[in-house]
């Protein structure tokens, strides 16, 4: 086969590399359509508890209104991860695919409620699409 002094392709030949080639360019397209469409049957949940950054929470038990007015906010606003703390579990909150550190720094060490999907994978849960649910 390799040895061949033919180099006419065969049918059998453009058929596997054309199924491939076909393959490998609609794979993204469905991997993304997965992501994005994920798991539709799991419903919208609102969560009520105290706005921390993950950052300083993890570390050194960061928590209450003095610390995120002052130090909480400050990394927030920098990029650190934002997260939501309801009895005791903490969830890493997210909007539509893109943090939402802006809207939620000012609320950091306070309780609000949020809105969106939870989610969890290795250990780490999330609040995926999230939502401030106004009151």
């Amino acid at each position: 086969m390799f040895n061949s002094t033919n180099n006419k392709p065969t049918v059998m030949k453009i058929a596997v590399a054309a199924t491939f080639i076909a393959a490998l360019a609609l794979s993204p397209l469905a991997i993304a359509q997965e992501h994005e469409h994920g798991d539709d049957t799991a419903a919208s949940k609102e969560v009520t508890g105290e706005v921390v950054d993950m950052m300083c929470y993890v570390d050194h038990n960061g928590v209450g209104e003095k610390h995120g007015q002052s130090c909480g906010a400050k990394c927030i606003k920098s990029g650190g991860p934002v997260g939501i703390l309801r009895d005791g579990k903490a969830y890493l909150v997210v909007g539509e695919h893109k943090p939402m550190n802006d809207q939620l720094a000012e609320y950091c060490g306070k309780t609000i409620t949020l809105k969106g999907k939870l989610a969890e994978r290795g250990g780490i849960a999330m609040l995926e699409n999230a939502e401030v649910v106004k009151k």
